[in-house]
């Protein structure tokens, strides 16, 4: 039924439908986080991109330097020129891994796990003030559901990058 033909005004109706609507919320929500993320990693080389390798890095076995290019869906030939200039930047290193040396492990160096506390402190001030509309609850319910969506969403594009 259109919104000119219910009983609800056109107004609230809209509105309904931007409260129900994903793709609205997400892109609203998307838009705002680039905005403060992007100020956040600013001076991070690589910015964002450079951001998601750290935080890859952060915890767990030092991946391939390939494993690490599909873990943030970056392309393996962008990942290599960023991992160089992180690498000048002393934030990671690279060394021959010792089960296939024809691969290289990827690790976070200590300044590198240093400027990426620093940065996480930053994001976290902005995400503040992006949630502030929700209870610690609400809050903590959000990035739940998000961190499983995103999961899911990593999988299917894992499982689309295989069939291809």
């Amino acid at each position: 039924m259109s919104a000119s033909t219910s009983n609800q005004p056109v107004g609230e109706a809209a509105e309904l439908a931007l409260d129900t609507d994903l793709g609205w919320a997400i892109r609203m929500v998307s838009s705002a986080f680039r905005r403060v993320a992007t100020a956040s990693v600013a001076d991070l080389p690589g910015g964002a991109r450079a951001y998601l390798v750290l935080v890859a890095l952060s915890s767990g076995e030092p991946p391939s330097q390939l494993a690490l290019a599909k873990a943030v869906s970056l392309d393996r030939t962008v990942m290599t020129y960023l991992l160089d200039d992180l690498e000048a930047h002393d934030l990671v290193t690279r060394k021959p891994d010792p089960r296939d040396r024809r691969a290289r492990q990827v690790m976070l160096t200590d300044t590198g796990r240093t400027r990426l506390n620093e940065v996480r402190q930053k994001i976290a001030a902005a995400e503040a003030k992006l949630l502030a509309d929700l209870d610690e609850h609400d809050n903590l319910q959000l990035r739940t559901l998000l961190a499983r969506v995103a999961r899911t969403a990593q999988a299917d594009t894992t499982a689309t990058d295989a069939d291809c």
